[in-house]
C-alpha cells in the first residue's frame, strides 16, 4: 500500500467547459507529438545517454544529471511546450520487473 504524508483529500470534477478542454487536448497533442519523436529516436537514446535524465520538448532531446537540469535545458529552448516529459535512462541495461502488491 503506498500512503501519503498527507490527509489532504483527493477532489476529481468534472472539467465540461469548452475552453479549458481545448486546452488540454492541445497539451495532449504536444505530448503525443514528443512521445512519438521519442519512440522513433528511443534505440540511439538509450544506447548513448545511459545513467542520464532526459526532457523531451519541441520534439527534441534535452540531457542532464538531474531532473531539474534537463527540465530547465528544456523550457529554455520551449518555453511554450506544455507537452514535455521526463524519462531516467537507468546506467545499466538489465530485465525490470514492475509489479503492484495488493
Amino acid at each position: 500500500m503506498i500512503r501519503g504524508g498527507s490527509n489532504t483529500p483527493i477532489v476529481v470534477e468534472e472539467v465540461t467547459d469548452p475552453v479549458e478542454l481545448a486546452k488540454a487536448r492541445a497539451q495532449r497533442e504536444r505530448f503525443d507529438r514528443n512521445w512519438e519523436w521519442f519512440k522513433a529516436h528511443a534505440t540511439e537514446i538509450y544506447r548513448t545517454h545511459r545513467g542520464k535524465i532526459l526532457c523531451i520538448a519541441g520534439e527534441e532531446l534535452f540531457v542532464g544529471d538531474t531532473p531539474e537540469e534537463a527540465l530547465a535545458l528544456a523550457k529554455a529552448a520551449h518555453p511554450n511546450d506544455d507537452g514535455r516529459f521526463t524519462r531516467i535512462i537507468p546506467l545499466e541495461k538489465m530485465d525490470r520487473i514492475y509489479a503492484h502488491r495488493r
